[in-house]
């Protein structure tokens, strides 16, 4: 069994044992550090993007990926009934012991519960996807989830501006047969690291292309500071 680096920091923070950050590794030979307290910011904190997701949100919610439960909280304290979703146990506790009131703890593949008007999956949500021919499966699995007219809110980045660009304005991007967005990660926290997991970073257009091809209507609804976005999909009539 894998360890739950996430949902242990997130525990810590919440408990008041915040004493060190999550490290993460990445294939793109990169070292970052994910600050906790970001992980437990208020709506006045939080990206545009995200803040345009949540006001955005209608009827009943599923919050893919809740985390700490920092957007279920917003939405539950607005009167939204939302569910939150994750299938770091961690975060359920974590979200749990902040006040949000229906969790579950399950991986979003295994959930196939009631339906909801509004999906959310913010913070890169998407990228649970693993890998760009993954999409069609998250996707499709997601509309099973939404009511008639139902509607999916997720956020990506497009990471083509990491890569180095040519003399005639072209990316340089390694040939390794696979979509440059996939990637894949390592965390370390507390000197524990998890099993590698990949991570799916969506360029818009490949995210409407795909939708498109599984009856998904999609709209790019705004953009970020740094090749990030907000888009809408929503079932066909």
């Amino acid at each position: 069994m894998s360890r739950d680096i996430f949902g242990m920091a997130l525990i810590d923070f919440q408990k008041g044992n915040y004493s060190e950050d999550i490290i993460t590794f990445s294939s793109l030979d990169e070292k970052d550090i994910l600050p906790l307290p970001y992980l437990f910011r208020d709506y006045d904190a939080m990206p545009l993007i995200e803040q345009k997701a949540l006001d955005l949100c209608r009827g009943t919610v599923l919050d893919v990926g809740c985390g700490s439960g920092s957007h279920s909280l917003y939405l539950q304290n607005k009167g939204v009934e939302v569910t939150g979703l994750d299938e770091s146990e961690g975060a359920v506790c974590t979200s749990k012991l902040r006040g949000v009131k229906n969790v579950i703890h399950s991986n979003i593949y295994d959930y196939s519960g009631m339906k909801f008007d509004t999906i959310l999956l913010l913070m890169n949500g998407v990228g649970i996807a693993g890998r760009l021919n993954g999409l069609p499966r998250l996707l499709n699995h997601l509309e099973g989830l939404l009511n008639p007219g139902g509607q999916i809110l997720l956020d990506s980045s497009d990471i083509i501006y990491m890569f180095q660009v040519d003399d005639d304005g072209g990316y340089r991007i390694p040939n390794h047969g696979k979509y440059y967005g996939e990637i894949e990660f390592t965390m370390e926290y507390k000197g524990l690291k998890s099993a590698p997991f990949n991570w799916l970073y969506l360029d818009y257009n490949s995210l409407k292309q795909i939708a498109e091809q599984q009856n998904l209507s999609c709209e790019l609804i705004c953009e970020g500071i740094h090749y990030d976005y907000l888009a809408m999909l929503r079932t066909q009539p």
